[in-house]
């Protein structure tokens, strides 16, 4: 007989989900047979949405060698380390992410990921055992487009990583953005609509607030640095979803500059003659936790930072005279 523990880094999820990660190599089917045949938690039957709790005992028959198939992890080349560190405690990773990274795996590209990166630190730095954790793996609670810059959030343990997921949910979070924006910004924007995404195209489009279409969202824009063509720009973003910003500049009429899908196209055609960059320059420098609740209380009013990447002061030396770098803005 096989007898499981569960542990506080895999409670709070249903049973064939657990089983799924902890049986890698077993097919759907067999997982689900199992269930409905042999799967014990606590000494009883148990369906595959009951949910698990730390030291509940799931029990199965399996020959030993069986499961020493079914549970082998792959291995694979550790990735090269690409990312900073912006802040670091027994349960929170927060990191910079570079330009051109995806946070996870594609059909492109599925090893060297910030994910598998910050996870292969945590190996090294001994934070993170996958010997001895059987389902869990630190992961980011939140995405960052490829070429979009700056901070990703990580739970280093599963108590962490639900806690970040609900603070993140119910904007305990403030998130700030920095970027570039074709036009003149010279106040603040307080911007409401309603957000719909065309799958298809990947592309979204903003419609009012009393508009049937789309899911709400509220951006808010302030200038840093106000040129005569062009402005830097802070975004703080109170709904979070795919493609906000860039969309919701650009149907308030402040594109992102050299931004394909949402951008203006004469504006882009005209920034082409003057800087070497093609597409949008969007980097998330900025979180003020507002709301922490246990275990991460200690993150209540923390400020977490991470600078603009090298080659924004390029960009931004030709786009403005050299009065912006008397506003700190490099």
């Amino acid at each position: 007989m096989i007898e499981i523990t569960v542990t506080s880094n895999e409670d709070s999820q249903r049973l064939d989900r657990f089983l799924k990660k902890y049986l890698s190599e077993a097919p759907l089917s067999m997982i689900y047979r199992m269930i409905r045949k042999d799967i014990k938690v606590n000494g009883r039957r148990a369906k595959e949405d009951t949910m698990l709790a730390a030291d509940d005992v799931i029990t199965f028959y399996m020959d030993p060698k069986q499961l020493a198939v079914l549970t082998k992890k792959k291995k694979r080349p550790a990735a090269k380390r690409q990312f900073s560190i912006a802040y670091e405690d027994e349960d929170v990773i927060v990191v910079g992410k570079p330009f051109g990274l995806l946070v996870h795996g594609d059909a492109s590209e599925k090893k060297d990921t910030l994910a598998n990166q910050v996870v292969d630190y945590l190996i090294r730095e001994g934070s993170y055992s996958p010997r001895t954790e059987r389902t869990f793996i630190p992961s980011p609670v939140h995405r960052l487009d490829r070429n979009t810059t700056g901070l990703v959030v990580f739970g280093k343990n599963s108590p962490a990583l639900r806690t970040l997921s609900s603070m993140l949910r119910e904007n305990g979070v403030r998130k700030f953005y920095q970027t570039i924006v074709v036009g003149a910004l010279s106040e603040e924007l307080h911007l409401k609509g309603k957000l719909h995404k065309d799958p298809a195209a990947n592309k979204s489009r903003v419609f009012d607030e009393e508009d049937p279409r789309g899911k709400p969202i509220e951006t808010i824009v302030r200038p840093i640095y106000t040129g005569t063509e062009y402005s830097v720009a802070e975004v703080e973003l109170v709904t979070g979803r795919s493609h906000q910003i860039r969309a919701h500049l650009q149907s308030a009429g402040y594109p992102l500059i050299c931004d394909a899908k949402y951008g203006w196209a004469e504006a882009n055609r005209a920034l082409r003659k003057k800087i070497d960059w093609s597409t949008q320059l969007l980097h998330a420098g900025k979180l003020v936790v507002v709301q922490a609740p246990p275990p991460l209380e200690h993150l209540n009013g923390t400020e977490i930072t991470t600078p603009v990447p090298p080659h924004w002061k390029e960009i931004q030396l030709a786009l403005f005279d050299k009065e912006i770098l008397r506003h700190g803005i490099e």
